[in-house]
């Protein structure tokens, strides 16, 4: 007994940790502080151009030029949110279902094209397969603003200038390199062994893809959606100048453009609209942001 005491007393003990607490009685390294002023900073550089937004939206032409950071309760007003909705100068509302039926156009062709293009390139390990992927990956370096004049030339010579058809082509395409790089790294997690269970069921490729894989890349399927849904419902420069105002369609974008440019100066209705634009598409943000983190993650340890 009196050996085993003093192999006890003499064991070394643990140093304590940072600020005279023994290791184990906390969880997590303490936050530094410029972490939380940089991220204090980063959320008022964010949130003041939308508090601006929103508060003007509803205040008077002279409460905006003396103090655009003020909230006037009693001189809020919603009757340029209501003039910028039922004029028919602002074609704003009026754009929500282009926009719309563009965006849901332009993700039904997107995923047709980038699934199996992102399997047959996943379950192949051939050199050129995997050129083909930094093929498409070449894709995502090069700004859309680039090459909208190559565009231009290419869709008047098939005949699809100023049509919503080559419009619809041009954001196709320029979605399918994220797409398929990220359909891809989710592909990969996948066994292959299912594959081969497939084929052994009589399942072929086409099959096994629509059937089996694609149910499972439901969190990466998710995540293109709403990357491109937001990217197209954004976008102004490929649909001003694919489309012409002579085409007599307007986007969300491009339709407070074309109501805003010649009364600029008015901010009782540059507010307004803007707020209707942009509106839509945060609150479908805010809803869905989980799903983005987790689609994009969800293939990062394995690849």
């Amino acid at each position: 007994m009196v050996v085993l005491e003093a192999k006890v007393h003499d064991r070394p003990q643990a140093a304590p940790a940072k600020g005279g607490k023994a290791p184990g009685t906390e969880r997590g390294e303490p936050r530094s502080p410029g972490r939380w002023v940089l991220l204090g900073v980063l959320f008022v550089i964010m949130i003041v151009p939308v508090y601006l937004l929103v508060v003007n939206a509803f205040k008077s032409q002279q409460d905006i030029l003396d103090n655009p950071f003020s909230i006037p309760l009693s001189g809020l007003t919603f009757e340029h949110m209501s003039a910028a909705v039922s004029s028919p100068q602002f074609n704003v509302i009026d754009g929500y279902g282009f926009t719309l039926f563009l965006v849901v156009l332009v993700d039904v062709l997107c995923i047709l094209l980038a699934g199996p293009a992102a399997y047959a390139i996943a379950r192949s390990l051939k050199r050129r397969t995997q050129l083909v992927l930094l093929y498409f990956l070449a894709g995502t370096f090069i700004p859309g603003a680039a090459v909208i004049i190559p565009v231009i030339y290419v869709l008047r010579e098939i005949g699809l200038a100023n049509t919503v058809t080559g419009l619809v082509a041009h954001d196709v395409a320029s979605t399918l390199p994220v797409s398929i790089f990220l359909f891809v790294g989710f592909i990969r997690t996948i066994p292959v062994d299912i594959d081969h269970a497939a084929t052994i069921d009589g399942a072929g490729r086409f099959r096994t893809f629509w059937a089996i894989i694609f149910p499972l890349m439901r969190p990466a399927v998710v995540t293109v959606l709403i990357l491109n849904s937001i990217g197209i419902w954004n976008d102004f420069v490929s649909p001003q100048i694919l489309l012409s105002p002579s085409s007599g369609h307007y986007t969300v974008t491009t339709a407070v453009y074309a109501g805003i440019s010649q009364y600029s100066t008015d901010l009782t209705k540059v507010f307004p609209n803007l707020l209707l634009a942009i509106a839509p598409v945060v609150i479908f943000f805010i809803y869905m942001q989980r799903h983005i983190i987790s689609g994009l993650t969800v293939g990062a340890v394995k690849g």
